[in-house]
């Protein structure tokens, strides 16, 4: 084997998938110190996105201070590919919910303003596109605190401009969009989002009923909210002529994909799939030997949208084998074969406890791939004795 590829996710709370690659290429390297080892940090278009393409595209993090969700001075970081003129952005950086506490977890009162400040910075920088990852949202305000940073206005019954925040308990307020303001920049900027979410807006399966208790609503603030986010809706479709309420993935980040939608010219799109293209990943892959991939865990799910599978439909692509090497192998992990992984280790060659699996993981990571090694030598060797 002459080119291999190393395609893995991060280790959640543990190593970054760069990390996770230099590990596995250290084992490659025991058994073929020539070989010529390619490292593709990847990622799903979740958390880790962005540390993610950084590495993979040699960017850089810019820091921001930003509106947190509860309307205090957060710093929040998002990637700059420079090459590609190329922002990543985490919205979870800006409106995530862990940075809310106690009562300040309410999304009647939370909002997504911040995430529009760093969409702006990003724009003042040159951005010509600009991903966003919409997972982990403390918010319910249909991305109009994001619309009002980018320059929306909304009135009230009496045509006066709204100041408050954009927030899930303002919109009811709202009698007209106004977008005059809106930075005209915004329009003529490709923003692609990360959405593996296909909830709409509203309704028993909307951003409110399904992800409004994890953000602190009662059951009577989720029927406010739906109603708020049901209104919202409606004016989007009349005054903005976007009816995306009922479009799959507008109810993700409370509302912020119909936002996003509306405000701007953005495109949901599936996570793993936006960053095999913005890795580019299928230029490395071809006329390789093999594909080693993996994630913190190798289960039945792995084979849906996540990391893993995504790499793997890259590769038979180009009909080169893929194996997938998870920190752990649940049970049920051997139904990712049907999904175009060909074959699958665990990086814990013996039961431990997860801290110990932490501690040992690099060491574990790189005997895990000389082991993958070998066993494919072995199977050359026999298939050139028939």
């Amino acid at each position: 084997m002459k080119k291999i590829v190393i395609a893995p996710d991060s280790f959640k709370g543990n190593l970054t998938s760069l990390e996770v690659a230099t590990c596995l290429e250290k084992g490659i390297k025991r058994v073929l110190p020539k070989a010529k080892c390619i490292k593709v940090p990847m990622a799903d278009g979740g958390e880790g996105t962005v540390q993610s393409l950084v590495d993979a595209a040699n960017g850089k993090l810019i820091k921001k201070r930003v509106k947190g969700p509860a309307g205090k001075l957060v710093t929040a970081h998002y990637g700059w590919l420079a090459k590609q003129k190329t922002a990543v952005i985490e919205m979870a950086e800006a409106s995530g919910l862990p940075l809310v506490t106690g009562r300040e977890k309410n999304p009647l009162k939370t909002t997504t303003y911040g995430t529009g400040q760093l969409i702006l910075d990003a724009i003042n920088k040159g951005a010509n596109k600009i991903i966003i990852g919409i997972g982990g949202s403390a918010t319910n305000d249909g991305g109009s605190g994001m619309a009002q940073a980018l320059g929306v206005k909304f009135l009230n019954a009496s045509g006066r401009e709204i100041k408050e925040l954009g927030c899930g308990g303002m919109l009811a307020k709202i009698a007209k969009i106004d977008t005059q303001a809106i930075d005209p920049r915004v329009a003529k900027t490709n923003i692609v989002v990360a959405c593996d979410v296909e909830n709409p807006l509203c309704g028993k399966k909307g951003a409110s009923h399904v992800f409004g208790p994890q953000k602190g609503a009662t059951p009577k603030m989720v029927e406010q909210l739906d109603q708020n986010l049901n209104h919202f809706g409606k004016l989007m479709k009349r005054d903005l002529k976007k009816d995306v309420a009922r479009k799959p993935g507008s109810g993700a980040a409370g509302g912020l994909g119909a936002g996003l939608l509306a405000f701007t010219n953005a495109k949901l799109e599936s996570g793993i799939d936006i960053v095999l293209d913005a890795t580019n990943l299928a230029k490395y892959i071809k006329g390789a030997d093999l594909v080693l991939t993996g994630e913190g865990r190798v289960d039945f799910q792995t084979a849906f949208g996540k990391t893993p599978s995504g790499v793997a439909k890259a590769a038979k692509k180009c009909k080169v084998p893929v194996i997938a090497i998870g920190g752990a192998l649940s049970d049920d992990a051997r139904q990712v074969f049907a999904h175009g992984i060909d074959g699958i280790e665990s990086a814990a060659a013996k039961d431990m406890s997860l801290e110990e699996a932490i501690k040992n993981s690099k060491q574990d990571l790189a005997n895990a791939a000389e082991r993958v090694v070998r066993m494919i030598l072995i199977g050359k060797k026999m298939a050139a004795k028939k």
